[in-house]
């Protein structure tokens, strides 16, 4: 079987002096240019009182900048065929704009216009704030939200990972505009930003006009760096939730690793072994999972016995130790303690046993298969550049990738004992209330 490798493409970075990075990513062949602006900001830079401002802000710079105007983004974008979204993470919050190649100005324009201008209107804040809390309530109406909340929310009990980047619903119905603009203008500035150009450009002709459109912007930008630190855990935490629903949810979580620890390709691999796949080198065709996969543990342990209808894995990498979680919905029949038995079981028999060298191999083919897909097309080159960027650097995907597929069984297993811990556990049960709709 041939190696893959990830091909991490030929970039050019620099730094204007303002403190915005940028990397370009010249495809010539490329039929479109996709740009990317990541910013070091997201929930874990809020604090009670302000916690989903991130999220927030996120929807208010589509709302208006002095040259573009309430709306205008959107039909500057679409006009040229192009396509436009953002989103916020935990750790950061990002805003992508794909576009023809010889469209190319049209995004440049707006991400500088908006990286330090936006409006952020009072009216404008109180009308978001209805689409805002709408989501919100649209997520309390699904269980695996109510269950996720919970469980971040017990196992973090200082860190602000303990909250959703969506925020409390009291907060989203108290934030003012003034608290918004505050919050923007005090993290979204040049230090904390990195635009990444990925297509069909010259970097020799972009480079300077891409100076020309950001380097007068002001300088700016708190240190994003969170200095708080989530204690050990000390003992296994429980919650039990009802409601809505069908079957019985469980899930489990462990504190785990950041992305940039020693025991992450270790923990890469766990992911792999019990869950199928891993976020971080995912073989499909957009960012997270891919859908059931039979040959993991976990589907055959609870899936194929008939105890779990679905059941899957999670490492998500974060910037600081978060979490290795196990979720999965109990089959009709099948109690929460029992699914939650089973769950357990398979997780202590890798724990002590390890995996098996066939599945330590080709949990390892899984992570080269994901890594070889990773650059197809500027809007997923151009993703994967910028999230490496903005966690750490470009260059660490291939160091992980390389540490993963050297990691010998034995630091596996060993991985396994540190991480599943019982006293570095914790549990939420979600049952349906009787008779209640689904």
């Amino acid at each position: 079987m041939p190696k893959r490798v990830a091909r991490l493409p030929a970039m050019e970075s620099f730094a204007l002096p303002n403190g915005l990075r940028v990397i370009l990513v010249p495809q010539p062949a490329s039929p479109t240019a996709s740009v990317w602006v990541w910013y070091r900001v997201g929930s874990k830079n809020e604090w009670p009182g302000v916690t989903g401002a991130s999220h927030w802000v996120e929807h208010m710079l589509f709302q208006g900048s002095p040259r573009y105007g309430k709306g205008v983004i959107d039909r500057a974008v679409v006009e040229v065929g192009g396509i436009l979204n953002a989103f916020t993470d935990t750790d950061f919050t990002a805003y992508l704009t794909t576009v023809p190649r010889e469209h190319l100005a049209v995004p440049i324009a707006i991400e500088s216009d908006r990286m330090t201008r936006a409006l952020i209107a009072p009216e404008e804040v109180e009308r978001e704030r209805t689409v805002i809390d709408s989501e919100r309530e649209g997520n309390e109406n699904w269980p695996g939200f109510r269950v996720d909340q919970e469980l971040n929310a017990l196992a973090f009990r200082r860190h602000p990972y303990r909250w959703d980047p969506l925020g409390y619903a009291e907060d989203i119905k108290a934030l003012t505009p003034t608290d918004l603009q505050s919050y923007y203008h005090r993290f979204y500035g040049t230090h904390n930003a990195t635009l990444v150009v990925v297509g069909g450009f010259s970097a020799e002709e972009w480079r300077p006009k891409i100076e020309e459109a950001f380097g007068g912007l002001p300088e700016g930008g708190d240190d994003p760096t969170v200095k708080v630190v989530e204690p050990p855990p000390r003992g296994e935490r429980r919650s039990y939730l009802h409601g809505p629903g069908t079957t019985p949810i469980i899930e489990v979580g462990w504190r785990a690793p950041a992305l940039t620890d020693p025991s992450t390709p270790a923990t890469v691999l766990l992911d792999v072994i019990l869950g199928g796949e891993t976020r971080l080198f995912a073989s499909g065709s957009a960012w997270g999972r891919s859908g059931e996969h039979p040959s993991a543990r976990l589907y055959r342990r609870l899936v194929d016995t008939g105890l779990a209808v679905r059941a899957s894995s999670e490492w998500r990498p974060r910037v600081h130790p978060g979490l290795f979680t196990i979720d999965a919905q109990a089959a009709k029949g099948v109690s929460a303690q029992r699914l939650e038995d089973a769950i357990l079981a398979e997780v202590d028999r890798l724990a002590k046993k390890g995996p098996t060298l066939a599945e330590l191999r080709q949990a390892k083919e899984k992570v080269e298969r994901g890594a070889a897909l990773a650059y197809e097309g500027a809007t997923r080159t151009a993703f994967r550049v910028g999230y490496f960027a903005v966690l750490d650097s470009p260059a660490l995907e291939g160091r992980l990738l390389g540490q993963i597929l050297k990691t010998p069984r034995k630091v596996v297993l060993d991985t396994a004992r540190a991480l599943f811990r019982s006293e570095a556990r914790v549990v939420v049960h979600y049952t349906p209330d009787p008779g209640s709709p689904p």
